[in-house]
């Protein structure tokens, strides 16, 4: 009886948090589509850390990331968005292949990608085939489905949704680099509903938070600390490589 109760209690506890998650991205969307933001209040140049890059997840436009943007702000980095991903439906390979554009026609060096969700695995997509001269230090992934979902498996019919299936192509092809796992620090909660498998990566630095959803920790405190020690860590790490 406990542990039947115990059950039924993170049940519940569970769905709660998945209905707070869903009012939070449906409040964020509405937002988004209406935002006049613009990218360049986040721009720093005169930076001393690394350039920092945000990719949002599928459906979301870079503005779904402005609370980690003003984070950033805040402690000083140069933070860059890339406007052309859109909502970011598109394949993995092409959105990949419009973030290492613009990092060619900004002439970045020393950048860190901060990514949520399908972002993360765009970010690892770069860290395996845009990186020769070295420029992309490190990932900072939230939320990630680096070994998929096994909810996509209900949405086969639409093609964005179906990279997300556990051996999908594109994420067999990712899984099976694991050298640079070791330059990605995975970041993730407790309870994801989007992901039931949650989003360790073996090689990585994982951080798991005491959090809930998978929308919600873009604006959560615990998460923006552990990215600030992340880009920390990834700072450290290679200065002295």
């Amino acid at each position: 009886m406990p542990t039947l109760y115990r059950r039924l209690k993170r049940l519940i506890y569970n769905q709660y948090f998945w209905l707070l998650d869903y009012a939070y991205v449906l409040r964020a969307q509405l937002s988004n589509a209406s935002s006049r933001s613009d990218a360049q209040t986040y721009r720093n140049p005169d930076a001393t850390g690394p350039s920092v890059i945000l990719i949002p997840g599928i459906y979301e436009k870079w503005q779904f990331m402005e609370p980690v943007a003003r984070l950033l702000r805040h402690h000083s980095y140069d933070v860059h968005v890339v406007e052309g991903l859109g909502y970011n439906r598109q394949s993995i390979e092409d959105m990949a292949r419009a973030v290492s554009d613009y990092i060619d026609q900004a002439q970045l060096r020393e950048i860190v990608i901060i990514a949520h969700s399908k972002g993360g695995l765009i970010g690892k997509y770069l860290l395996m085939n845009a990186n020769t001269p070295g420029n992309i230090k490190g990932l900072i992934a939230l939320n990630t489905p680096f070994s998929g979902s096994l909810y996509a498996y209900l949405f086969l019919l639409f093609k964005s949704i179906r990279i997300f299936t556990p051996r999908s192509p594109i994420l067999t092809y990712l899984a099976h680099n694991r050298q640079v796992n070791t330059s990605i620090v995975s970041i993730y909660g407790r309870f994801d509903p989007h992901i039931p498998r949650g989003s360790r990566l073996e090689g990585a630095h994982n951080i798991k938070l005491e959090t809930y959803g998978h929308f919600r920790i873009v604006d959560d405190p615990l998460v923006h600390n552990a990215i600030l020690d992340a880009l920390t860590y990834l700072d450290s790490t290679f200065r002295t490589t």
